[in-house]
């Protein structure tokens, strides 16, 4: 088994679920964790609305006590002093084991109106000041989530890296894309292996993975210490286990079946309704359910009357027909 160490935390194995918004919540990383996830990290929250005590901002993490690997708390903002504020909030009150920092996030709501996320990346003087702040702040290992650069003109992530290293950061995430590409395109993972080259702490590569072999290959090629999945878990939680078991073991990934899938469905939707209540489970579950549905027969129609349900009552009535259906079909 292949572990590492951020700061004083054991992470078991070298698959990590990457911070999504509407995604990394507690009810997706039990599932993660269920899967054999080594560890993962909370969509971005806002420091300004942490400071500010916002119900719904800490309503994201309801649920997070009862994982139990380890989770990073993911802030965003471009104030030094106020993201120490929140990370020093998440720690004493809400038990951070982590706090990482998002320098990565190209959405124009994050990166330009408040000048954070990626934005950051334009100014390697406030990155230091933002994680020597927190650092000092908080007695829990600090991280930082970064991106290639900019754009193609402007790849500084290896001089970033190294900048956050001497801050103190105790791991830098790469998404190996640049704040211009958004999600398209293709991840350039050399950028990764000239992080991993430049600095001494652990580094985490983010990008394009979506099987099991992508995880080998990155790690082989780069030397990163860990392979991050994003947008390949949606609708497939079922990588993770595939690539933990690929990674340490070399077993080969399973199909999956459509009435596995539907099982997924039905437990997915159950914890969020743990965690969140009725009404904002019918809300989330939907998408997810749109990309459980992907590749499965009769999908169009089930995607239709997921959309147009009211209830939770009425969505469980849809997926249990549509099992009965799978199950009269194929066997």
């Amino acid at each position: 088994m292949t572990n590492f160490k951020i700061g004083n935390v054991e992470i078991k194995n070298q698959v990590v679920l990457a911070p999504m918004a509407g995604v990394s919540d507690a009810a997706f990383i039990k599932i993660g964790e269920d899967f054999s996830l080594g560890y993962a990290i909370t969509e971005l929250l806002s420091s300004e609305a942490i400071v500010r005590r916002n119900k719904k901002t800490f309503d994201m993490l309801k649920g997070l006590e009862d994982i139990k690997i380890p989770v990073a708390m993911q802030i965003f903002g471009s104030n030094p002093k106020t993201m120490a504020k929140a990370a020093l909030i998440l720690v004493k009150e809400y038990g951070a084991k982590i706090i990482d920092i998002n320098m990565g996030c190209p959405v124009p709501k994050v990166a330009i109106k408040n000048e954070a996320g990626s934005a950051l990346l334009k100014n390697p003087e406030k990155i230091r000041q933002i994680v020597s702040e927190i650092v000092k702040t908080v007695d829990v290992p600090v991280t930082v989530k970064i991106r290639s650069g900019w754009d193609e003109e402007h790849i500084n992530a290896p001089l970033i890296a190294k900048i956050c290293e001497e801050a103190g950061a105790k791991a830098i995430a790469i998404h190996a894309r640049t704040k211009t590409q958004g999600y398209s395109g293709k991840a350039n993972w050399n950028i990764i292996k000239q992080v991993k080259e430049s600095v001494s702490i652990p580094v985490i590569g983010n990008g394009d993975i979506r099987s099991c072999y992508d995880a080998k290959k990155m790690l082989n090629e780069t030397g990163c210490d860990a392979i991050m999945i994003g947008r390949g878990v949606l609708g497939n939680p079922w990588l993770i286990k595939d690539c933990v078991n690929y990674l340490e073991k070399g077993e080969m990934p399973q199909e999956v079946s459509s009435l596995e899938k539907l099982t997924m469905m039905k437990k997915h939707y159950q914890l969020l309704l743990k965690y969140k209540g009725e009404k904002l489970a019918n809300l989330e579950i939907r998408s997810h359910i749109l990309y459980y549905l992907k590749g499965m027969p009769k999908s169009k129609e089930m995607k239709n009357k997921v959309c147009q349900c009211k209830t939770g009552t009425e969505l469980l009535n849809i997926i249990s027909e549509y099992e009965k259906y799978l199950e009269e079909k194929f066997h």
